[in-house]
């Protein structure tokens, strides 16, 4: 039995020329018996493609968007199509229909799915003399941010090249987007949900260095990286809510223990009973809002104040020995509060870093180990 009868390829497509004729012959020449054609609304001269390969293939079945509603909406509209009709088939495999997925790495990409169960990304290999310096850079910024920020090591995040077993689609079509950013978007949920996953290396195809691509720099770009950095955002805006706390609690004890307590006494315990409250609020939107951990509570409270309390002490060490490498004296005030603040956002990003990838991690991914 043909293993790729159990596959259906996602073949989504805008204003396609005979290049998505040549993929979908090498789609069929490979053996897979099953391709599941989307329209995004292409414009009436295009559409002969779309007809023409649905009447000469009993393989494909077509689906239509009336006008253009994006790549994210296509392909959901394709594996909403698969849940309904294909309740016995193993999985999907999507592919781009520019013909720079190559059929053999599109196969090793579904077989590699049928045997680990795992999603599976084609990742191209960036490194390469032809691949256009646009996309070289946009690739190594991206996977950095993507690395740093949502704690995933890969090595292309813009594959449109991904096998996905059946058992995780449902999840992925309640994915946000109905453009680009729905790919990226995707890889979000994978971590999210702890979806396993895995790399396999395809060839590294560029057709006239990509014009064909639908890909708007500017508009795309911005879905793309305002979604990596969420996290990041939600965490800045618990920092805030956490400061507005502790400095209000702390006026606030400031003025009703006046008289009760004094000097010493009365600025310690404000400052003692307004951190512990406002650590206890961070903590907790971090976990519930920030990083939307599952993480076991206590175990994860044990963490994050075992890199809270070392963060104050090792902010104080860094300012001040900065200032004595440098020499920087104390009548110095703005040259000193400068680098205070630089001291303070590199260790508020190797926080956020920790707290991601330690304290709020738990059993959060099924794909580490």
């Amino acid at each position: 039995m043909n293993e790729l009868s159990k596959i259906s390829v996602v073949l989504p497509s805008l204003d396609p020329d005979e290049k998505l004729v040549a993929v979908i012959d090498g789609l069929l020449e490979h053996g897979f018996t099953d391709i599941i054609l989307v329209n995004d609304g292409s414009k009436p001269e295009n559409l002969h493609y779309f007809e023409d390969a649905a009447a000469q293939h009993p393989e494909i079945h077509l689906l239509h968007h009336p006008v253009n509603r994006g790549k994210g909406a296509a392909l959901k509209t394709a594996f909403a199509w698969f849940l309904e009709n294909r309740p016995d088939a193993a999985g999907v495999v999507t592919v781009d229909g520019d013909n720079q997925h190559h059929p053999e790495d599109t196969r090793a990409c579904a077989l590699k799915m049928l045997e680990t169960g795992k999603i599976i990304l084609g990742c191209r290999d960036f490194s390469l003399p032809h691949v256009p310096p646009r996309s070289r850079f946009g690739n190594r910024i991206t996977s950095g941010i993507f690395k740093i920020f949502v704690g995933m090591t890969l090595s292309d995040t813009q594959t449109g090249l991904r096998a996905v077993p059946a058992r995780d689609i449902k999840t992925l079509t309640q994915v946000y987007g109905d453009r680009f950013e729905y790919e990226t978007n995707m890889l979000l949920a994978m971590k999210d949900k702890g979806l396993p996953y895995e790399e396999v290396k395809i060839r590294t195809v560029y057709i006239e260095e990509n014009k064909s691509s639908h890909f708007r720099a500017v508009r795309d770009s911005w879905r793309i990286y305002k979604l990596i950095l969420g996290h990041f955002f939600r965490y800045s805006i618990s920092a805030i809510v956490s400061a507005v706390v502790d400095t209000g609690l702390y006026a606030l004890l400031s003025a009703l223990l006046n008289g009760v307590l004094s000097g010493v006494m009365l600025t310690g315990a404000a400052v003692v009973v307004a951190r512990a409250v406002s650590s206890l609020c961070n903590f907790f939107m971090n976990k519930k809002l920030v990083f939307q951990s599952n993480v076991n509570t206590g175990k994860a409270m044990l963490r994050y104040y075992m890199i809270a309390v070392p963060n104050m002490l090792l902010q104080l060490g860094f300012t001040q020995g900065v200032y004595a490498i440098f020499r920087i004296p104390d009548s110095a005030v703005f040259l000193r509060s400068v680098l205070y603040v630089v001291v303070m956002c590199v260790l508020f990003v190797l926080t956020f870093v920790l707290q991601q990838r330690w304290v709020f991690a738990g059993n959060k991914s099924r794909n580490e180990g």
